[in-house]
């Protein structure tokens, strides 16, 4: 009995962040392994053909000539002439066709795919946190995005997007806190949150009624940003967490390059190659 103890606790503590079904035990808890890399999933999520992105092309964002004249002459350096410290190939990968984007093509677009039970998402909400709110240039919009390639993913997907939700209406008071306490309750106090019962329990914590939390969570907006998750995940090729995109055409990791610091120094200089064009 002992040593099965131990061999839970131990596979606890190898949580992975990749596309492999998890073993269903009792709780329903994912099983875990150690390699940021994974395969495919057997069962592909659904897309559902409606979802409603907006599709980014490169020519749709791209500036008119005469106003691209005025952006380059205005570039301490030439963009074809830069000598950039990341190389494609290497340290990033580009998309090809330029894939959609959540929101539209005023602004360049970084989203981030992350699970709430992964590991390395964990560390790393810290260092994008401090981006986001010092480093974001004003012509980015930041957005996350929950992957969904198994069943407990997508039940937490669910849950960011009824978090969100619950969040712009002002029923969450603080979205970074209550975020925190979802990876909290994950990966320090031991609650995998396997369940719609354990999910509603935690928002009751911050204040959201039955009522309100059940409404939200079946909801058709959190059905279609569900699908929206499903479709960009497929399109980005997105096999393990966390992971970047960059305005629908670079995906990026931090295996790429080594550090939350110098990954976070990619993302700055795939923005200014958008920024230049």
């Amino acid at each position: 009995m002992r040593t099965s103890l131990l061999f839970g606790i131990v596979l606890v503590a190898l949580v992975a962040c990749g596309q492999e079904e998890p073993a269903q035990p009792a709780v329903d808890q994912p099983q875990v392994v150690d390699d940021a890399v994974i395969e495919e999933a057997t069962e592909a999520p659904e897309i559902v053909e409606e979802a409603e992105t907006v599709v980014v092309e490169e020519s749709a964002s791209e500036p008119a000539a005469d106003e691209q004249a005025i952006l380059l002459a205005q570039a301490d350096v030439p963009a074809e002439t830069r000598e950039w410290q990341f190389r494609e190939g290497e340290h990033f990968t580009r998309l090809v066709p330029t894939q959609p984007t959540v929101g539209g093509a005023d602004k360049i677009e970084v989203s981030e795919f992350f699970w709430y039970g992964c590991p390395h998402c964990y560390t790393f909400e810290p260092a994008i946190n401090n981006w986001v709110e010092n480093r974001k240039p004003a012509n980015v919009r930041f957005v996350r995005i929950p992957a969904t390639w198994n069943r407990l993913l997508v039940l937490h997907a669910r849950l960011y997007y009824t978090e969100e939700i619950l969040a712009r209406n002002g029923s969450i008071e603080n979205p970074d806190e209550f975020r925190n306490a979802v990876f909290e309750e994950y990966h320090r106090r031991g609650n995998r949150l396997t369940s719609e019962g354990s999910i509603q329990t935690l928002f009751e914590r911050f204040g959201v009624s039955a009522d309100e939390f059940t409404r939200t969570w079946n909801s058709f907006e959190v059905d279609q940003k569900m699908r929206v998750a499903s479709d960009l995940a497929r399109r980005y090729s997105i096999a393990s967490v966390p992971a970047i995109i960059v305005n629908g055409k670079y995906r990026t990791g931090v295996a790429e390059v080594g550090s939350n610091q110098k990954w976070l120094e990619l993302v700055d200089e795939l923005i200014v190659r958008e920024s230049a064009r």
